[in-house]
């Protein structure tokens, strides 16, 4: 089906996910139902002014999905939303109201749902990887961390990856991959969290996760101490290309134990 934007889009219904719930400090907020218009009139208004809404909805900082699509019955739109939390949602509905689409769709049947959404933190699945590669790209800027991604699960080297689901929309992920040390261990990376979707504790739910599935074994990271420190990981001294101010660590390793990456890594 050929969206507002261009697109062939199935159609969509984004159900909650199973999994544990992100303690957010507000809910999100999610928005889901249809543009009905009345006439070929109103929906030549929508094929005109849609495109630009739906760009510059997705450009709010707030808004984290804005889909929509045109129904088999060319006369509806279909849609799914979600946004930061209700104030980004009011922010967007100021801002609309105030545009071109607002001021002349004003006739076109709404039929809108509103819930709230509290992310959640499950496995991936083969449905998750293209995703996971554009949340990575935005995260990071590049196609880096993506391709190692891929090259452990290629590998059969990636151990664990979750992702933090949010109505369909995924906005975090982790990797965890096998090191070779002296006690079982695993390296945490890389870890990514949408842009629009930082600061809100997504990051560090997603770690703490990672961790309880790690058990016994330890968990080492390269990464920002005034981050990493505050869910429990301590400085290590252990050899590695890697090694240095940022390696921390929770579990037991010797101190100064070799420790061996993924191959994976090597093409970084």
């Amino acid at each position: 089906m050929t969206c507002a934007c261009g697109h062939h889009h199935s159609p969509r219904h984004h159900l909650e996910a199973k999994g544990t719930p992100v303690p957010l400090p507000k809910p999100m907020l999610g928005l889901t139902g249809r543009l009905v218009c009345q006439d070929a009139g109103q929906m030549m208004t929508a094929l005109s002014l849609l495109p630009e809404h739906l760009r510059l909805s997705r450009e709010e900082p707030g808004c984290l999905r804005f889909d929509l699509w045109q129904d088999e019955d060319p006369l509806i739109w279909n849609l799914s939303e979600l946004f930061i939390d209700a104030e980004a949602f009011a922010a967007h509905g100021a801002r609309t109201a105030d545009s071109a689409w607002g001021r002349e769709s004003a006739g076109i049947g709404r039929d809108f749902q509103r819930h709230e959404v509290f992310p959640v933190i499950r496995r991936e699945t083969r449905q998750d990887l293209d995703a996971i590669d554009a949340l990575l790209n935005a995260a990071f800027g590049g196609d880096d961390e993506a391709r190692l991604v891929r090259k452990l699960r290629q590998d059969g080297d990636l151990s664990l990856s979750l992702v933090a689901d949010a109505a369909g929309t995924l906005l975090g992920h982790v990797a965890l991959s096998p090191l070779v040390a002296e006690a079982p261990a695993h390296a945490l990376a890389p870890l990514s969290v949408a842009p629009k979707a930082q600061r809100l504790g997504i990051g560090m739910a997603l770690v703490q996760q990672a961790v309880a599935w790690a058990d016994t074994a330890a968990v080492v990271v390269v990464g920002a101490p005034s981050y990493y420190g505050q869910l429990g990981f301590k400085p290590a001294d252990l050899r590695s290309p890697y090694a240095g101010l940022a390696m921390q660590m929770i579990g037991d390793l010797p101190k100064g134990s070799v420790l061996r990456h993924a191959p994976a890594f090597e093409t970084l």
